[in-house]
């Protein structure tokens, strides 16, 4: 082994995902001279959540997803619906900035159009969805959104869905022709390939951060080694980003920021079953959502899916939770415990004793035999043959534990970002809505842990031309979304 080496560098990257490779491509955007380096532990990017396998795909704009519309008293909450929906926008326009600078090219290679559809049955289904469709209606945003209970119109939408479905059964859909499907693996490498093209910007894969500590000046001396060699060196950065998917927990407590101290992390696993049967993958054009089963979380919320990865088209259904003490697919089954400190061990059992239900649904999960997750696609696809699909193992997700501004303990859904007080280190936690929401959440990054150059004259002239709807609410302003949505359709290949 080697004697350690130091360099600095102004940003230090942990991770090659679809988080890192957006905000080291931003902040090359805005400042042209800085330096960065990215640090992967595996041998190439997107290996982890990003990877096209590891998830959904969906290019989440809430246009099927049941779980971001809850009812309340009869009335739909569409709040979250609506934040997500103005993510998803500005997503959209980062990327077509980015192929019209030729930063990344071929837009199909990583997004296509895909019809979103949520899909139901039963009569206090029905009802939801109704009522979601015409709560929904009457925003800009979502004013395309068409609404069935027509078995023949449903059935024109997904072939597959209605094929021998009991002629009894009240069943209901909306279809949203404007979703998409988003390969984030194939984004992030194109992402990650320009950025090893760029002056000042360094990516080392087969590197493991292994330490991570505040100087006397403030900045952060970051340890890291090679994994094939054992050489070790360190870098000082005034500037850290630890978005290493579930393994950002544990950068999280070596970092010993007192914001972090309370955090935990609880592991979800997931499969998914795929159908590269090319007669049946022509059959069926759509992501049909469904509502989750009780007691499951939300990443579990089933769905009937077109994919297309590497060009080539197939159909995914799923996911099926389940249970690993591994943070990471490529992680170590010591990774929850090596999690648990003074600082959360209160909070990881405050929130474990909340979710009994959630932990007891994931060993049914792990339990369930092939015949019954067959059963569980043939509520979405009733013609559905074991012999059709293969058993793929889906990204791996911790979902954060954390105290609410109460100081109770609780399992939060979504993504996170814990940040140093002095907006040194951001730490991103949490999974879906992620990926389709990157943009923006580190837009929100940027303006913590850069104050006062996000303020500067510069960097809003900067992020106006990168996100032209940038500081405005698309739904507020109806011309703008749909001059900006045609935009994005013909620079991003996308039908509108």
């Amino acid at each position: 082994m080697s004697a350690n080496k130091n360099t600095e560098s102004d940003v230090v990257l942990i991770g090659a995902g679809i988080m890192s490779a957006t905000l080291g491509l931003l902040l090359k955007e805005l400042n042209p001279g800085a330096t960065i380096e990215i640090f992967e532990r595996l041998d190439s990017a997107a290996q982890e959540s990003s990877d096209a396998m590891n998830n959904a795909g969906t290019g989440h704009a809430a246009f099927c997803e049941l779980n971001y519309t809850p009812e309340k008293n009869g009335v739909i909450d569409t709040s979250k619906a609506l934040d997500i929906c103005e993510q998803f926008e500005e997503s959209r326009q980062f990327w077509s900035y980015l192929v019209n600078k030729n930063i990344i090219q071929s837009p199909k290679s990583f997004v296509n159009t895909v019809p979103h559809m949520s899909f139901v049955w039963g009569d206090a289904n029905v009802n939801f969805l109704k009522n979601r469709h015409e709560a929904l209606k009457k925003e800009p945003l979502f004013e395309a959104m068409e609404y069935s209970e027509d078995t023949e119109t449903i059935k024109n939408w997904a072939p597959l869905i209605m094929e021998n479905r009991k002629a009894d059964q009240k069943v209901a859909a909306t279809y949203m022709n404007l979703g998409t499907d988003v390969n984030f693996g194939e984004l992030t490498k194109r992402m990650i390939k320009h950025q090893l093209k760029q002056d000042g910007v360094k990516v080392t894969f087969n590197t493991e951060v292994y330490d991570l500590k505040r100087t006397q000046d403030g900045k952060w001396k970051v340890s890291v080694k090679d994994i094939k060699t054992g050489e070790q060196r360190t870098v000082i950065s005034k500037f850290v980003f630890i978005g290493a998917g579930g393994a950002s927990i544990l950068l999280l407590k070596k970092s010993g920021i007192p914001e972090g101290k309370h955090y935990g992390g609880f592991p979800v696993s997931g499969q998914w079953l795929v159908c590269e049967d090319e007669q049946l993958a022509e059959q069926h054009f759509a992501k049909v959502y469904g509502l989750a089963s009780v007691g499951a979380p939300p990443m579990s919320v089933p769905h009937l899916d077109t994919r297309f990865v590497n060009g080539k088209k197939s159909l995914l259904f799923g996911p099926y939770a389940g249970f690993s003490t591994k943070f990471l697919k490529t992680g170590s089954y010591w990774d929850l415990f090596s999690s648990i400190s003074t600082g959360n061990i209160g909070t990881m059992v405050g929130a474990g004793l909340d979710n009994m239900g959630l932990t007891k649904y994931l060993i049914s999960e792990v339990l369930a035999s092939p015949d019954k997750k067959l059963a569980s696609l043939k509520e979405y696809f009733p013609d559905a043959k074991q012999e059709n699909w293969r058993l793929e193992i889906a990204g791996q997700r911790v979902q954060t534990m954390k105290r609410n501004s109460e100081g109770k303990a609780e399992l939060a859904f979504g993504t996170e970002v814990v940040n140093a007080a002095d907006g040194s280190l951001a730490v991103l936690l949490g999974a879906s809505p992620g990926a389709s929401t990157t943009v923006t959440i580190m837009l929100k990054l940027i303006e913590k842990c850069f104050p006062n150059e996000f303020k500067s004259p510069e960097w809003q002239a900067k992020f106006k031309e990168m996100i032209p709807s940038f500081g405005l609410k698309l739904n507020d302003h109806p011309e703008l979304l749909k001059e900006l949505r045609a935009e994005t359709s013909k620079t991003l290949e996308l039908k509108y």
